[in-house]
């Protein structure tokens, strides 16, 4: 059964081109010269990226693969103005990072609702012969014509908003906990990799309170050489103020485990180990038996492991729900802290078929809008006598 959850899409882009400047001539039945009346093209329509909190994937972009700006209108006679072009706004969750189609460059990301950032700007239209005339050319014969679309093609992937994301081995129980402690109802299965996609879940604390946890495909050794699920999932703790790590009472040796678990995630972006960490112990309500032997294995402590790898320890059990509170405490006490409170993580370039073109820097405009991709290339006006373009 195909997902739902779509959180990696490309498409293309194309802004509207600016309507072209009329050239066009006054006349009536008592001005026979009546002078020049061209007027100016329309704008063409921009690319722009506007956070919504209601949407969760990007599956409506799915099969969306060019989006159009429509273009500008001509200018014509009597000074009139073409249309300007329709906007094409594209609806994106919050927490969508956008990538360059073709270098694989970050050029953006949207957190908060109602953002909006233009992708693409619209080319501007051409004046008129009306702005061309002087005293000593009062019948110019020339107009300028529209500025050209911009076009790009661009990558969203979506990195979900969470406070606590959870980290593990398929089978170590992460999906269980969240069903537990929130009102979520991820697939839970005796089989790896149950979890295909991520699960949100919300989780109610003391006095009304609560935080966010998100649950993601289990990770095994090597997979940031493309093993089991990859580490395509990861993206979505980035932004997580804490990372709880998962690992069962029943693994022989819990604290290579958690090293394990730690060494893909340096690999994946070392960032992500700067974050505030707590290990979690699962499944204490079963016994742990050696394979080879059958014999029973004995409890580590919490204090030893908390020596050992430097990190905070808690065990505690799903199923007869023991240590479930004090779990709950250690995280809200982690998330409370003030340098767990603003978590900046740097995109990476991602990796996609390079095509050499030039870069261009970001601008922003007197409003503070920032334009992602200005042209590339000046007009030459000494045509147009050097009058420039209306802002």
């Amino acid at each position: 059964m195909a997902s739902n959850f779509i959180d990696y899409v490309k498409i293309y882009c194309r802004s509207g081109k600016g309507g072209a400047g009329s050239m066009h001539f006054h006349r009536a039945k008592y001005l026979p010269k009546g002078g020049p009346d061209g007027g100016d093209g329309g704008k063409g329509g921009s690319i722009i990226l506007h956070a919504n909190r209601n949407l969760w994937t990007l599956l409506h972009l799915k099969y969306q693969k060019h989006l159009f700006a429509t273009d500008g209108g001509n200018g014509g006679e009597s000074r009139s103005f073409g249309k300007d072009g329709e906007d094409k706004v594209i609806e994106v969750p919050c927490g969508t990072v956008v990538y360059d189609g073709d270098t694989g460059e970050f050029l953006c990301e949207v957190k908060e609702h109602d953002e909006r950032i233009v992708l693409l700007k619209g080319g501007r239209g051409g004046l008129g012969n009306w702005h061309f005339r002087t005293a000593t050319n009062q019948a110019p014969r020339y107009a300028q014509p529209g500025e050209p679309c911009q076009e790009r093609n661009i990558i969203l992937q979506l990195k979900v908003l969470a406070d606590v994301g959870l980290v593990g081995f398929p089978n170590a129980g992460k999906s269980t906990l969240l069903s537990v402690v929130s009102a979520a109802k991820p697939e839970i299965a005796d089989y790896p990799f149950t979890t295909l996609t991520p699960q949100l879940g919300i989780v109610r604390y003391r006095d009304d309170q609560s935080f966010c946890m998100a649950d993601i495909p289990g990770i095994i050794e090597g997979a940031s050489e493309g093993k089991g699920l990859g580490l395509r999932f990861l993206r979505h703790i980035e932004r997580n103020a804490v990372l709880l790590f998962m690992v069962p009472a029943t693994t022989p040796d819990i604290e290579a485990e958690y090293r394990i678990l730690l060494a893909e995630l340096e690999k994946y972006n070392p960032q992500l180990l700067t974050k505030a960490r707590i290990l979690a112990v699962s499944k204490i309500d079963m016994p742990r038996i050696d394979q080879q032997t059958g014999e029973e294995i004995p409890m580590p402590t919490a204090d030893d492991l908390a020596a050992k790898l430097g990190v905070q320890v808690v065990f505690f059990s799903s199923f007869t729900n023991q240590g479930i509170d004090q779990l709950k405490d250690m995280l809200w006490t982690e998330l409370n802290k003030e340098q767990n409170q603003v978590i900046e993580i740097s995109h990476a370039p991602i990796e996609v078929n390079v095509i050499e073109r030039d870069e261009t820097p970001e601008q922003e405009d007197e409003e503070g809008t920032i334009y992602l991709n200005e042209l590339e290339e000046e007009w030459d006006l000494d045509k147009y006598k050097g009058i420039g373009w209306d802002e």
